[in-house]
């Protein structure tokens, strides 16, 4: 039933692309509905930012339609936007870099009740860290741990939007998962509590 329903989606979605290679513009607005989330999570787990997130998203959408004469429609259509939409991230925290910026997720995700200003901060904290040590990985683990981790694609979703055999996807995201550990060891490592025998 559930490949019966993707094989449609794929015939859907095929057909809609071919129409917006023909100039109609309107087909390309469903196209957008069902990636922009999934776009989203994915540009928010590069900024860190939910409005960043968005427009980069928007952005590389405006990008994938301005140049969908040239995409081949019988392929699937989300790994060809994710590639553009990671450049995009890629040059956005670039750009960011060089000016010394530090993109934190939204203040309002952390809005929770019965939170108190220094469980709120502590949590902050900890979530500033995690990023940091994300944007430490290079660019190739970093995606792959968003993907997986952030967005929970299978691992045939990740040899798919990758284009990278099954295998692969198994060892760097190993090796992904590995390299984000030894980056978290020494906060980790801080936030032990100490034993009634330590000095």
């Amino acid at each position: 039933m559930l490949q019966a329903q993707a094989e449609i989606e794929t015939l859907n979605e095929r057909a809609l692309l071919v129409r917006c290679q023909q100039g109609d513009r309107t087909s390309f607005d469903p196209i957008v509905l069902r990636y922009m989330r999934q776009a989203t999570a994915f540009a928010l787990g590069w900024t860190g930012n939910q409005q960043d997130a968005l427009d980069l998203s928007q952005e590389a959408f405006a990008r994938a339609y301005s140049s969908i004469r040239t995409f081949d429609a019988t392929r699937s259509f989300f790994p060809w936007y994710h590639r553009i939409l990671k450049n995009l991230c890629l040059n956005h925290m670039a750009s960011a870099a060089r000016r010394h910026e530090v993109p934190l997720v939204d203040r309002e995700e952390f809005q929770h009740a019965g939170l108190t200003p220094e469980q709120h901060a502590e949590r902050e904290e900890l979530r500033r860290q995690v990023w940091q040590a994300l944007r430490r990985l290079d660019p190739s683990h970093r995606e792959i741990l968003i993907l997986r981790e952030f967005q929970q694609l299978t691992y045939a979703e990740l040899s798919t939007v990758l284009e990278i055999p099954r295998g692969t996807v198994m060892s760097r995201l190993h090796e992904a998962r590995q390299k984000l550990r030894r980056q978290l060891e020494p906060m980790l490592t801080s936030q032990e509590p100490r034993g009634y025998g330590d000095d």
